[in-house]
Order: structure tokens, then C-alpha cells, then sequence
């Protein structure tokens, strides 16, 4: 008979998102009319740039003639858009980063889920705590936890993310094998200093670890002594991953792109302990498992790139900048202590009360969407995240709003 992985019935409840989308669905059922207000899912709600979509339609209208259709493209990636992302996100930065170690992808989450694929299924993997729940429910899948107790599964090694630290955790006293990080965090909001960076690498090297280091929102970084990448660490390159998305960075939430970054340099073992290449695993996986990203979207993304480009995306990420510096001090005004917003589009907000009751009494009181902090882990619980992507007017309507109930 046809059997179940039944490492999914260790997952502890349904995808967070879902379980939000579900009451809020509820709600609005019970309460037809009301003006609710989404502050929770990190979605973009502006347009694309024109430089963006001006290359869209040429790049459709090379598909409506036959010299210049384009069937399947190459799975990596076309070079166009590898070799832009390596000259502007990397080595305008004095990262050394080449073309043909950037693989386009659909969807960072999509990367992130799947590169623990490479790995064996008895290593000791390091996640932070409040979390990411990819990080944690792709491994729980694949078998790599126990149970869920208390909050947590065991198997992993949590990394406390508390005020204490900053939300930035250092490395653990024990030796692990795999090590998510997210700079600047989802859900916190927080960025690493370079220092605390070169203590992960210097972690990495000493152990034959590897660290996935997920960058989807480094365009929001604005203090110039914070890195943008990993690779700006000397040292990095031999064990990092770094993963980019164009997202949140030039809203192509709904149109799909992004890319993975695996240094040729960088090797993991074999049970003998032999070297392997890290990027001919990943460009093994990647080409059965993967047709490529659309040519139009490609060259979409490749409009990011350009003068006019880049000019236009500071523009997008400065108007949720700017709505989460409104959320913040509207927040802390009303007495909330708060985290992020500066640079990332999330706003970390303590609420010295249960996370689920909170975010239901926004929803039914404010009609405001958020997300509980619990829902990102143990550690999260207290707290609510709040995402700056939105209409100015709304963001502002909100904070009126949640103000009221203070």
C-alpha cells in the first residue's frame, strides 16, 4: 500500500500564514463589510517600476516573433541576470561573487526549504528562535527532529532571540552542522553588526559547518556600517550559502524571482570526511528538480540593475521605510517598545500579553492584521510582528487605530 511521510504529522499546527488567513477569513464572514487593514503578511502592495515593466513587455514581445522566441532557458539562470547580480549585490560591495555562482530561482522560500535536501538526514542543524517557519518545518519534514514539546522540537538546536541580545544571537557552545540566519530578521526586524557576523564565520570554519544566511531584505539596510552580505566577512565564502529575493526589494511578490548564491569555494563531507563542492550538489539538484525561471521575468529582473533601475527600487524600499518609521514611533508613542524599522520593513512590538490574544483583539477591535509573535517560537511569544508593506494612508488609518486602544 502507498504510505505516508509521517515526519508530517510531527508538524505541530498548519503554516502559520494559513492559520492567520483562516481567522481573519472567519471574521470577515461573521462581520461582513468590516474594513480590515493587513499589516501581517509581509506582501507589497506597490506596482513595478517602469524600468520593470518596460522590460517586461519587450521581453514578451520577443516571444510574439519567432527569431527571437525563447523555449526553455538554462536552469541556473540566464547570464544577463547572474552577471548583473554579481557586479551590483556583490562585488560593488567588495564581495567577490561570480555569475556562474548565482542560481535564479522562483521564490527564496522555495530555496531555503530546499537546500537542506543536500544534507544528511542525522546532522545537527541551529535555528533562531523566534524563526523563519520554513527553516524549521522543511527540516521537520525531511525527518531531521523529534517530537514537538513545549514549543519546540527536539533534535534542534534552538538560538535564543531576546531583547537581552538584541535579537541576534551568538553561536552556541556546542557544535552543530547546519546554521540558519536571517540579516536583516524576519520576524524581528533586527540586523548584525559586522563583528557579530565574523563570529558566526569564525564559528563555521572552526567546526566544517555551514551556514544558510537568508538576505531577502538587505535593501532595507540604511546604517552604512551594517553588511549587506555575508561575503562582505573575510572567510565567508568557503561556508555560507547566501539567499536573495527581489520580493520585497522590487515587489515581485507575485511575479516570482530571486536567486542563491553557492561560492565555489565552499565544500561540505562526505561520511569519510572527503570535500565535496557544495555548488555541484546544489547545481545537481537544481537542474533535475527546476525548468528555470520565465526569460520575461528574467529580464524583469534585470531592469533592477540598471541606472534608472536602481534609482526607481530606492524609491519603493524608501516608501516602506517610511510607513515602518510611522508604525514605530506611532507605537512607541503609544507605549509600545518596539523592534526594527529602521532598516526592515518589520516592526517588532512587545505586548507584555499573549501573542494570539493580541493579534485577536487587533483583528476584532482595530480590525488590523498582524502576526503573532508566538508563531515564529518559543521565544517570540509576548510580541506581534507588524509589516511596514502597505498603503501610506492605511498604515497611518492603523495606527490611529491600534493608538485608540492604548
Amino acid at each position: 500500500m502507498i504510505r505516508i511521510n509521517e515526519n508530517y504529522g510531527k508538524l505541530a499546527s498548519s503554516y502559520l500564514f494559513s492559520t492567520i488567513a483562516k481567522k481573519v477569513r472567519e471574521f470577515t464572514e461573521k462581520n461582513p463589510g468590516s474594513d480590515i487593514i493587513r499589516l501581517g503578511i509581509g506582501d507589497v502592495t506597490l506596482p513595478l517600476s517602469p524600468s520593470c515593466i518596460r522590460a517586461f513587455h519587450g521581453a514578451v514581445d520577443e516571444m510574439a516573433e519567432e527569431k527571437s522566441f525563447r523555449g526553455y532557458g538554462p536552469e541556473q539562470g540566464y547570464d544577463f541576470l547572474r552577471e548583473a547580480a554579481a557586479e551590483h549585490d556583490f562585488r560593488s560591495r567588495g564581495a567577490a561573487v561570480e555569475g556562474d555562482e548565482i542560481f535564479i530561482s522562483d521564490g527564496s522560500k522555495c530555496d531555503t526549504g530546499n537546500f537542506q535536501e543536500l544534507f544528511a538526514p542525522d546532522i545537527r542543524i541551529a535555528v533562531p528562535d523566534p524563526v523563519y517557519p520554513v527553516y524549521v518545518d522543511s527540516n521537520v519534514m525531511a525527518g531531521r527532529t523529534g517530537a514537538f514539546r513545549e514549543g519546540r522540537y527536539e533534535g534542534l538546536v534552538y538560538l535564543d532571540s531576546t531583547r537581552e541580545n538584541g535579537f541576534v544571537p551568538a553561536p552556541p557552545k556546542e557544535k552543530v552542522d547546519l546554521v540558519y540566519l536571517c540579516f536583516p530578521n524576519n520576524p524581528t526586524g533586527a540586523v548584525a553588526r559586522r563583528e557579530q557576523l565574523a563570529e558566526w564565520v569564525a564559528y563555521a570554519r572552526e567546526n566544517r559547518a555551514l551556514i544558510l544566511f537568508d538576505a531577502a531584505y538587505e535593501a532595507y539596510i540604511r546604517d552604512p556600517e551594517i553588511p549587506h552580505s555575508i561575503y562582505e566577512i573575510p572567510g565567508a565564502r568557503e561556508v555560507a550559502v547566501e539567499f536573495r529575493s527581489f520580493s520585497k526589494t522590487a515587489g515581485f511578490t507575485g511575479t516570482r524571482c530571486a536567486y542563491t548564491v553557492v561560492p565555489k569555494c565552499c565544500h561540505v563531507y562526505d561520511a569519510s570526511g572527503k570535500a565535496v563542492p557544495l555548488h555541484d550538489l546544489w547545481n545537481r539538484r537544481h537542474t533535475t528538480k527546476f525548468n528555470g525561471v520565465s526569460y520575461p521575468v528574467q529580464r524583469a529582473a534585470a531592469a533592477v540593475y540598471t541606472p534608472e533601475g536602481r534609482k526607481e527600487i530606492r524609491g519603493l524600499v524608501d516608501y516602506y521605510l517610511e510607513n515602518a518609521r510611522i508604525i514605530r514611533e506611532r507605537l512607541a508613542a503609544a507605549g509600545y517598545t518596539c523592534t526594527g524599522g529602521d532598516n526592515s520593513p518589520y516592526i517588532w512590538v512587545r505586548t507584555g500579553t499573549d501573542s494570539w490574544k493580541f493579534f485577536d483583539r487587533l483583528l476584532t477591535e482595530a480590525r488590523v492584521v498582524t502576526t503573532p509573535g508566538s508563531g515564529f517560537g518559543r521565544c517570540g511569544e509576548g510580541y506581534i510582528r507588524i509589516s511596514a508593506f502597505n498603503d501610506r494612508s492605511r498604515v497611518s488609518q492603523a495606527m490611529d487605530r491600534i493608538a485608540a486602544l492604548s
